[in-house]
């Protein structure tokens, strides 16, 4: 890692998302020529589209978040229809044509899910979710133009003299004199439970009334809602598999309101691994689960319930067996979540102003809250501000 206090980097990226990295990809093919910062949390890039590479458990790569790319494109915009056919041509994603199914309880209708996240064309990276990131970037930063700084979590920003200097929990200082915000937790209300401090940091840095774009935003994502997410990742044993012969790399199984509802799960996904063991994740939506196995004074009796609850719901299914034990079980709790109800106007992503700008899937742009959003909000970014950067 270079050090940062001594560098004014060109621009600075928050967050390391898969719109972070599209943005970085874009920016260099359009002939960027400076430096720039790459700052993550995590210890990876990805974001909502992540995997866990356990330390405990090698050999493990798991897909925690979304664990593939849902590409409506209902506006037939050009843009993103080249960008993911030059995805495929160059093979970093594939048609994802594994099995998707859905489960119904005893008092469904049974009509289709509607489920955002396999509406429409799904595509799956041709390694993992995390690679696929790191591959965007590594595509066009032929000339070494990306520092990457992870484990890194910024609290707060400061604007002075033209220049951005932004402060992370760990002590480290950023210079730059373009800011570029992927993820919106600096703007946003949670920052101040997430930072635990007592002003949103970019409201801090630029008061009321200095920017008519800034105050605008900030307004909004005020109201905006977020869907908070937990996800247990189950490591099986090696005598575990399906009851077919299914060979396909992931399964989906998707359950409705009634055993939502029922078992605390939207969805479960099955990853097969490159030692040919089933990863096994379980998302789970439900605010009272998530509370419930926080607040518990024994994980390994929650974990036990986690079982009961997984072997109910495939209780005589056609191709899933019983789990009767396994090798560990983890959690991942999301401190990206997916955006929901407002949606912010593109018309704000660039604050000329004070050298800022937005991009993610918090835009009202198609995929809002999917990865199609944070795609096409980074590729039109890159366009919009080729003269200011």
């Amino acid at each position: 890692m270079i050090m940062s206090n001594d560098i004014v980097y060109d621009i600075a990226i928050i967050g390391g998302g898969i719109s972070s990295s599209v943005f970085a990809s874009t920016h260099l093919k359009n002939g960027f020529k400076g430096r720039i910062a790459i700052i993550e949390n995590g210890r990876n890039l990805g974001g909502r589209s992540s995997t866990r590479n356990s330390f405990k458990n090698s050999g493990w790569q798991l897909n925690h978040g979304s664990p593939n790319l849902n590409i409506c494109n209902t506006s037939k915009n050009l843009l993103l229809k080249t960008y993911i056919q030059e995805l495929l041509d160059l093979n970093m994603i594939q048609l994802d044509s594994s099995d998707l199914i859905e489960l119904y309880g005893e008092s469904s209708n049974q009509c289709k899910l509607n489920y955002d996240f396999h509406s429409c064309q799904n595509y799956i990276s041709s390694s993992s979710m995390s690679d696929l990131s790191k591959k965007i970037i590594s595509y066009n930063n032929l000339k070494n133009q990306v520092d990457y700084y992870f484990q890194t979590l910024i609290y707060k920003l400061n604007y002075e003299n033209n220049v951005w200097i932004l402060t992370s929990k760990n002590g480290n200082k950023f210079k730059t004199k373009f800011l570029v915000c992927s993820s919106n937790l600096i703007l946003h209300k949670r920052s101040l439970d997430i930072l635990n401090i007592s002003q949103i940091p970019l409201r801090k840095a630029i008061p009321v009334n200095y920017d008519k774009k800034i105050d605008k935003i900030i307004k909004l994502l005020y109201d905006q809602e977020y869907i908070e997410r937990l996800t247990f990742l189950i490591y099986t044993k090696s005598n575990y598999g399906y009851k077919d012969k299914y060979k396909k790399k992931f399964r989906y199984f998707l359950l409705d309101n009634f055993l939502e509802e029922k078992f605390k799960f939207e969805r479960i996904i099955f990853q097969k691994q490159v030692n040919n063991k089933l990863g096994i994740v379980l998302h789970t939506r439900n605010i009272k689960f998530i509370n419930e196995y926080f607040q518990s004074n024994n994980k390994q009796k929650f974990k036990n319930s986690l079982l009961d609850k997984f072997n109910q719901i495939f209780d005589k299914n056609f191709c899933i067996n019983k789990l009767i034990d396994y090798q560990d079980i983890s959690i991942m709790s999301w401190r990206a979540s997916q955006p929901s109800g407002i949606r912010i106007p593109e018309n704000l992503q660039v604050c000329e102003n004070f050298n800022l700008a937005f991009c993610g899937d918090w835009f009202d742009l198609d995929g809002f809250g999917r990865i199609e959003g944070a795609i096409l909000s980074a590729l039109n970014l890159s366009y919009k501000i080729i003269s200011l950067s």
